[in-house]
């Protein structure tokens, strides 16, 4: 049986508009191999604004 979290990754998400790290996810790296892009509120924004996997 696999471990607890062996195939997850904390990764950074940056927006796109004032370049702020505002959150941090964990990402599956066994199924995906491309970077993540999340429509989440950046509050230095005050809007919701895309964000890209940074690391």
């Amino acid at each position: 049986m696999a471990k607890k979290n062996e195939n997850r990754v904390l990764v950074s998400l940056k927006c796109s508009e004032c370049k702020e790290i505002n959150y941090r996810v964990e990402k599956n790296t066994k199924n995906t191999t491309e970077k993540l892009n999340l429509n989440k509120y950046c509050p230095k924004c005050r809007k919701t604004t895309e964000h890209k996997e940074s690391k």
